[in-house]
């Protein structure tokens, strides 16, 4: 009989295990309420609700992992440098597009805000505008993270803005399902046993 209740506890063991896998690879999935439009006054504004499988302070370790910035994209970037005072971080990144000719150079300063936004601003480059905004709010009990993101973008370009929003709306897209993919991976990771 002991035998049967150790058979009948790896089994749900398993099951369980291959039903909370299930369970969040399905919320990796939900979809993103993306919207990328031009701005009157030129360049593109993108708004986006996006749910995370982990908690809050998984995604905002990820979001401020600035030397990692390059693997949350599929648009090819080097980060130039990376300094961090007073809870600012300056960041250079080197960017290559298809939409675009070379190279372009993003600098920007990146700041935590006492509201708990992640909030990056322009302070040099190629680019006549950029500032992202993150707004991270704990759902579902704190197992996921609910993300308001906001980019203004306008690039120092020949290209139309409705080309930047069109290229604009694929790299977020991928960026997003990164970001998720690795929020995921790490959470699990927390929840193993003996971390």
């Amino acid at each position: 009989m002991e035998l049967y209740n150790r058979a009948m506890l790896w089994r749900a063991m398993i099951v369980g295990c291959l039903l909370l896998g299930w369970y969040a690879w399905s919320l990796a999935s939900e979809p993103v309420m993306l919207d990328v439009r031009t701005e009157p006054t030129g360049g593109v504004r993108a708004t986006a609700t996006i749910l995370f499988p982990a908690p809050v302070s998984v995604i905002q370790a990820i979001l401020t992992d600035y030397s990692h910035w390059p693997e949350l994209f599929e648009v090819r970037m080097k980060v130039a440098d990376v300094t961090i005072q007073n809870g600012v971080a300056t960041t250079d990144l080197r960017i290559e597009h298809t939409l675009l000719p070379g190279e372009r150079r993003l600098v920007t300063e990146s700041r935590l805000l006492p509201n708990g936004e992640l909030v990056a601003d322009l302070k040099g480059g190629d680019f006549k505008r950029y500032h992202r905004r993150w707004k991270l709010t704990s759902v579902d009990g704190g197992t996921q993270t609910r993300a308001d993101f906001e980019l203004v973008v306008e690039i120092e370009s020949v290209v139309p803005d409705w080309l930047v929003a069109i290229a604009t709306r694929r790299d977020l897209e991928s960026h997003f399902r990164i970001v998720k993919e690795k929020a995921l991976v790490r959470a699990q990771r927390e929840l193993q046993p003996g971390r």
